[in-house]
């Protein structure tokens, strides 16, 4: 009879102590739910950015010191384009080239560029070096750089293997980047990939004889520092930009006339909390949302901005309303009809952003290309009764 009670008692111990069947099957099932949802958010936020999957993650390289300039002349800190107008197109890719030749023959592999994007402007970004200190009394102050597409003459029937795209005149002893138009080719070579036999660059003198290379050299791939590699710039739109140009200057106080702004979120966040607490009705307003590309996964492969401030709009619209509630026609009739109730079921207009900014993304790509975007409608840049 004791033994009996004794394994009784550590069977019930054991039960109680064990997490019924249901319970198990609640905590995990939220945890699928959780992780279902998380990763639904994540594709669709991928849909936003146009990408149907993260680019892998891995050490990658130093920008290009280019894209990072470029990037801080469009953009501000938060990543906010300053002025719409100052990108061409919404795209900017970097590439370096995959030949490393030591010879001045250059390739670009143009593949994560979509057929459907427009090309816009392409250039080759060569740089010069110093000449070599033998060479450095040369008599000649000026040559002639000549940039040209190759060409598979026997596929098309052709007479010459190569096509002049760009041609100009630079000083012989000057150093520093040197920038040549090849839009042309680029666009073949996106209408037909199997077209892209690289590029041929020929120095010569005014006269139009054999340059001597020890005297006009520019970095290749394989023998300098990356910071000084032969790199493509594609300017591409990818038709996603909106066709109403967007108001930018989010430091000009008539660009966002918001009823009286809150100060750090935290301290925004919990004025709101207790003034719903005690049942005060919070006006239409603007309040802080950042959006923290670490905690989302994203750090490893976005270069600037770290996060970005998206704002969201909150409040209520009442009767009568104001014009600092910015209120469109529509939306104080509506408030009119409401406060009468003219019509049944008619509610109070809603607090929606009227001001919506574009942002810039620097990220590497799955190829380790870096690409500067612009993507539109991005954050609320005020916010109204609608």
């Amino acid at each position: 009879m004791l033994l009996f009670l004794i394994t009784f008692a550590h069977l019930l111990c054991a039960a109680i102590a064990r997490p019924s069947l249901n319970y198990l099957e609640n905590h995990y099932g939220r945890e699928n739910e959780s992780e279902e949802v998380r990763s639904a958010a994540i594709k669709r936020l991928l849909e936003v950015f146009g990408m149907d999957d993260p680019p892998l993650t891995r050490d990658h390289k130093q920008p290009p010191q280019y894209m990072l300039d470029l990037y801080n002349t469009v953009a501000d800190v938060d990543g906010v384009t300053k002025d719409p107008y100052l990108l061409e197109g919404n795209t900017v890719r970097s590439f370096f080239d995959k030949l490393h030749s030591e010879q001045v023959e250059f390739r670009f592999n143009l593949s994560t560029v979509a057929r459907s994007e427009k090309v816009l402007t392409a250039e080759l970004h060569l740089f010069k070096l110093r000449p070599q200190t033998s060479a450095t009394f040369n008599r000649h102050h000026f040559c002639q750089v000549s940039v040209y597409q190759m060409l598979d003459a026997a596929r098309f029937n052709l007479t010459q293997e190569r096509k002049l795209l760009s041609s100009r005149l630079i000083p012989v002893h000057s150093t520093g980047w040197e920038v040549f138009t090849i839009t042309q080719a680029v666009r073949s070579w996106m209408a037909d990939e199997d077209s892209n036999l690289g590029l041929q660059v020929v120095v010569r003198t005014i006269g139009g004889s054999q340059m001597d290379m020890k005297l006009i050299r520019f970095a290749s791939g394989r023998n300098h520092h990356q910071s000084k590699q032969p790199m493509l710039v594609l300017f591409t739109d990818d038709g996603r930009r909106s066709a109403t140009p967007e108001i930018t200057d989010i430091n000009d106080s008539s660009a966002l006339p918001n009823l009286p702004q809150a100060g750090p979120a935290s301290r925004t966040a919990r004025s709101v909390d207790y003034m719903e607490e005690e049942g005060v009705s919070m006006h239409c307003q603007r309040l802080p949302l950042y959006v923290d590309f670490e905690e989302i996964g994203w750090s490893g492969w976005i270069v600037s901005p770290r996060g970005y401030n998206a704002y969201h709009c909150k409040g209520t619209c009442p009767f009568p309303l104001g014009q600092n509630m910015r209120p469109t026609n529509h939306a104080t009739v509506q408030s009119i009809i409401n406060a009468l109730k003219l019509v049944k079921g008619i509610e109070t207009p809603c607090c929606v952003p009227d001001k919506l900014f574009s942002i810039n993304l620097l990220y590497f790509d799955e190829d380790e290309n870096v690409v500067l975007k612009q993507y539109n409608d991005m954050v609320a840049g005020s916010c109204g009764c609608h």
